[in-house]
């Protein structure tokens, strides 16, 4: 194998870890907004588990984060619990931001 074969096989490699992390990432922030969702609507501990997956998986159901976004106001509007779109917003960052925190050990 050649310096040039090994550098690329690195790079392939660095590559694939790190599109892994971010898709941890994407999944515990997720989570975490779910269960912030979870206790805006008054849900259980249990409910509040299955909320979070679902919204896990709204991200699969409409391209990136806007699936989420979209869930999760919906969901709270329908309750008219007065969380503004700005508010969900405000508590993506901030999951995305603990999340990376979590997985990475960094801000």
């Amino acid at each position: 194998m050649t310096t040039f074969d090994e550098r690329e096989a690195g790079f392939e490699a660095k590559f694939t870890h790190d599109a892994d992390v971010e898709f941890r990432i994407t999944a515990r922030a997720n989570k975490l907004l779910g269960m912030w969702a979870a206790g805006k609507l008054g849900m259980t501990p249990e409910a509040s588990e299955d909320y979070a997956r679902a919204v896990v998986h709204a991200e699969f159901e409409k391209s990136g984060h806007e699936g989420v976004f979209d869930k999760i106001v919906t969901d709270l509007k329908v309750r008219a619990l007065g969380v503004t779109d700005d508010d969900v917003r405000a508590a993506m960052a901030a999951t995305q931001a603990e999340a990376r925190h979590q997985i990475m050990g960094v801000a």
